[in-house]
């Protein structure tokens, strides 16, 4: 027994005048205390920092070197304390660190000790330094969004709704290819972000990402938009010419929003495009070769208007190589309180007015209400809430009127107040109300509303005939249902 202490003496020696080689070149002050915070290792530069000599330091417990040590308590927590502002009997103040060492039982056998910053100001100076340097970084990187033109990413498209999920995997999977996209989604919905995102995600997110709204611009000026003009080319254009869109986006990626408004004469020169990747300007006589993707969006049916010549149908299959399918707001409710709190963070940094939540009671109706705007109208709404409130926090008085009157409430399934509370009763008055608003939302489609209901047709015509919806609507119903 007394010589495996003798032998843990030794290597305990040998490990002493180890760290003693080590610490004493090192210009950070540092120190090693045992279990009963004796210290064994201090540097010189800790020493001259408290005012002691290495002698009159070791063996010595640093409760008598420094009343206000905490490593006591560190001991006793077994936890380390990372960055603590510490005052030391010699009235100097520093950033230190405290760390317990353990052993394989769990027991703490040393103390280590660091300070970080030996006072105050240059632990300040420090921070200020840094947050210059994030500043400028992301002054930098705001910079080069900005050149390129994309600036959302996967972390804005908010929403953990199966619908949601599936667009945003289906777009992840999009990202990683070259192909064109066709983006369908309703007015709001945000295929836009999906634009900004599929090519931040893509191998062209260093090349320009050029957006440009087809139903915006004159169909005379279209062609020199998108393609550019000479010099001379036409009364008015610029000296010099002007480059197009596509010559922009050379390499990255080109965003034709509201494809479907595009003239049928346009259509076959972006097919032009497509198909030989060059292009020709206005007045230009040489072809200029373009590497380009495009990601196309509307909220029309292309099918329909291919049928109906007013979209080319050999454009429709050349942009429609990846099809995804972005849901309304109305087909994804659940993602409604984690859209309004995404949304009121964003716009009260944007107002320069805190707000802390939304009520429940709000967020039950935000659910309730259709929302033919999607995300762009919920957005318009929430902004409205926070200019009506007084204080952090947006409750149902703050709610538009059409979103909080009984007859906005239909929308909730519950229209009529009845002293039978039976639970059945009220299923099925909410089952009914469900299905006439169903009903009235798809103009009498059948088909449409048990798909949106999420049963059969056959079983729609049951409760059809259950609730004697046929022939028990009232004028306005039939109407709505004709």
């Amino acid at each position: 027994m007394s010589d495996i202490k003798n032998e843990n003496f030794f290597e305990d020696k040998y490990l002493i005048d180890m760290l003693n080689k080590i610490f004493d070149p090192i210009p950070i002050p540092m120190i090693l205390v045992d279990r009963e915070t004796k210290v064994k290792v201090i540097n010189n530069s800790f020493c001259e920092f408290l005012g002691y000599s290495k002698e009159e330091m070791i063996g010595r417990r640093v409760y008598d070197i420094d009343e206000n040590t905490r490593f006591p308590y560190v001991f006793k927590t077994k936890k380390a304390e990372i960055a603590w502002k510490h005052r030391f009997k010699n009235g100097k103040t520093a950033i230190v660190h405290r760390i317990p060492v353990m052993d394989d039982d769990g027991n703490v056998i040393y103390g280590f000790g660091m300070v970080l910053f030996k006072d105050i100001a240059e632990f300040e100076e420090t921070i200020k330094k840094n947050k210059l340097l994030e500043s400028e970084l992301d002054l930098y990187k705001t910079r080069l969004k900005e050149l390129t033109g994309a600036r959302y990413s996967w972390e804005n498209i908010i929403g953990e709704s199966e619908k949601m999920k599936r667009a945003k995997f289906l777009a992840r999977k999009a990202a990683a290819t070259d192909s064109n996209i066709l983006l369908l989604g309703e007015s709001g919905t945000g295929k836009e972000l999906f634009a900004h995102a599929i090519h931040n995600d893509s191998r062209r997110n260093n090349f320009p990402f050029v957006k440009i709204n087809c139903a915006a611009i004159p169909s005379e000026l279209l062609e020199s938009e998108l393609f550019g003009y000479e010099e001379g080319a036409f009364t008015g254009a610029k000296k010099g010419g002007k480059i197009g869109k596509f010559e922009l986006a050379n390499k990255g990626t080109i965003f034709l929003d509201e494809i479907s408004e595009m003239p049928l004469g346009m259509q076959a020169k972006i097919l032009r495009v497509l198909q030989e990747k060059e292009i020709d300007r206005v007045g230009g006589i040489t072809p200029i070769p373009v590497d380009v993707r495009i990601i196309a969006a509307t909220n029309k049916d292309l099918k329909k208007l291919v049928k109906e010549n007013k979209f080319r149908e050999d454009l429709y299959y050349r942009i429609n190589v990846m099809t995804i399918e972005i849901p309304p707001l109305r087909e994804r409710l659940e993602d409604i309180e984690i859209l309004a709190n995404y949304l009121l963070k964003k716009l009260s940094n944007q107002m320069g007015k805190y707000i802390s939540g939304i009520s429940k009671e709000a967020v039950e109706l935000l659910k309730g209400y259709s929302w033919p705007g999607n995300v762009r109208e919920l957005e318009n709404v929430l902004e409205r809430a926070i200019n009506l409130t007084d204080s952090d926090y947006i409750s149902q008085e703050h709610l538009p009127i059409y979103i909080t009157r009984p007859e906005a409430k239909k929308q909730r399934f519950f229209t009529e107040i009845t002293f039978d509370y039976s639970l059945r009763k009220v299923v099925e008055q909410a089952e009914k109300e469900a299905i006439k608003d169903c009903l009235r939302y798809t103009k009498g489609n059948k088909r449409l509303a048990a798909k949106i209901l999420k049963i059969s047709r056959s079983r729609l015509y049951e409760k059809l005939k259950k609730y004697n919806l046929e022939n028990n609507l009232n004028k306005e119903d039939k109407n709505n249902l004709s």
